[in-house]
């Protein structure tokens, strides 16, 4: 009986068409076609200078590939569920095209290091994506911060009004966390540059191969030392799609905290028509879709970061057949967080800021009292003593219905001796910024500065 698949030559009964649908993969690991290519152009190469095929073979294998990529980049390439894979479905087409030289492609090597290699190779692609679309996003919000430098809004703790900040301040803290999502990726491409090929099934060859030659052919730093970690290591997948759920958990917290600013009893900002969507049944709305979409998304990142943990939690080694499985949560917590950030960068854009109910929001909840506390310590009065007398004049005010620096200074003495008429120079939001001195802080030089660093570093992209 004759068998097409490339370990049947054990087998008397041919694949049931159950398991064949079952088991293939070439569905969703299609996608890894140019780095499948890629790797095996770099490991004819090698297996020529090694002598285990003549240049003529390699020439002939090289070409071959290059024209099955460019089949595959036109559209014109038909995928086959019953050869499994994509490197099933390429390699067969490549012996189909040249012949018997197809055939020594795959010496002294094992499906097993050239997939570990694909996703290697697809994984740091992906990233140098993500870190582009991360700059893009990050210029954006610069840029919002430029134009609304100056313009005030009440800090929030537990989401209540504690201090004011210049909104400048506020957009520059998400640009420091995507900065630390950028570093995280990079961290995990450093871990994961190291090339698996040469370790065949598990256990390397007793052929005479350069795994070095791969590696520097495919831009790796090195070659993994380990040939069983080479194929069972997973790990630079994990730590990938844990970076790109930080960047979902951080897109979430800026979508939350801007699907609460439009809403009417808040309104800070206003988002273009042409990124929002509105009601079926009630013809005056106008929803924040995109931000409650990149919110939702962010649970589904994380659903593959435990599908991937628990796919990996109880295997042993080496290879395992249930290691498919990792490029469907990989290619769709990557497509996912990729639309997203792309998304977001345009509607950051597109949205405007307004400066009168921010202006208005700053006149409540005291915002400025914190400000009254270390004007008390700065005349010697202890903090804690000072947080407690400037509760006691909250009180008043509350009690007489007015803000903190519409009170009389004699109504100020009352509470402490310590105050003096230049305590109207520290009330108000905008004595508040000024005065500001930390390092970090909301100081509006220091925010300036922060702008022109950002505007610097990411001009360089």
């Amino acid at each position: 009986m004759k068998h097409n698949k490339p370990w049947g030559g054990r087998f008397v009964k041919q694949t049931a068409a159950s398991v064949e649908s079952f088991s293939e993969s070439v569905s969703f690991d299609w996608r890894l076609y140019q780095y499948d290519i890629e790797g095996s152009i770099a490991h004819a190469t090698m297996l020529a200078r090694c002598k285990l095929i003549n240049e003529k073979e390699r020439d002939a294998i090289v070409k071959g590939l290059q024209e099955i990529l460019a089949e595959i980049n036109a559209g014109k390439f038909k995928f086959k569920e019953s050869l499994e894979d994509v490197h099933m479905n390429i390699e067969s087409a490549l012996i189909e095209r040249i012949g018997e030289a197809g055939k020594k492609l795959h010496t002294a090597r094992s499906r097993n290091d050239q997939v570990a290699l694909d996703l290697r190779l697809w994984v740091r692609e992906q990233v140098r994506v993500m870190i582009k679309l991360l700059t893009s996003l990050q210029r954006e919000v610069v840029k919002k911060g430029k134009t609304s430098f100056g313009l005030i809004m009440p800090g929030f703790t537990h989401l209540q009004h504690a201090q004011p900040v210049l909104l400048s301040h506020y957009l520059l803290a998400y640009v420091e966390m995507l900065e630390r999502d950028k570093t995280r990726l990079q961290d995990c491409c450093t871990r994961l540059n190291r090339s698996p090929l040469g370790a065949c099934a598990l256990a390397g060859t007793t052929l005479t191969t350069d795994p070095a030659l791969t590696a520097k052919l495919l831009g790796f730093k090195g070659v993994c030392e380990n040939s069983m970690d080479a194929v069972s290591d997973r790990d630079f997948c994990v730590e990938y799609v844990f970076c790109l759920s930080m960047i979902a958990m951080h897109l979430s917290r800026l979508s939350e905290e801007w699907i609460i600013w439009c809403n009417d009893e808040v309104k800070f900002i206003e988002i273009s028509d042409a990124y929002c969507t509105g009601s079926s049944i009630m013809p005056q709305k106008k929803n924040p879709d995109v931000l409650e979409l990149i919110r939702g998304k962010c649970g589904r990142v994380f659903g593959h970061l435990m599908a991937l943990l628990t796919l990996l939690k109880g295997l042993p080694l080496s290879y395992n057949r249930d290691m498919q499985e990792d490029k469907v949560a990989l290619f769709d917590a990557t497509d996912t967080v990729q639309i997203s950030v792309s998304i977001l960068a345009e509607l950051v854009a597109n949205t405007d800021f307004n400066r009168e109910q921010m202006a208005a929001a700053c006149e409540k909840g005291f915002i400025d009292a914190t400000a009254l506390a270390e004007y008390l310590v700065k005349k010697g009065v202890p903090f804690r003593v000072a947080h407690e007398i400037v509760g006691k004049i909250v009180k008043e005010c509350i009690r007489v219905q007015c803000k903190l620096a519409d009170l009389q200074l004699g109504s100020f003495t009352a509470f402490s001796s310590a105050i003096e008429k230049d305590v109207y120079k520290v009330l108000g939001v905008e004595n508040c910024i000024k005065n500001y001195k930390s390092y970090g802080s909301t100081a509006p030089g220091f925010v300036k500065k922060r702008i022109a660093y950002w505007e610097k570093k990411l001009s360089k992209g």
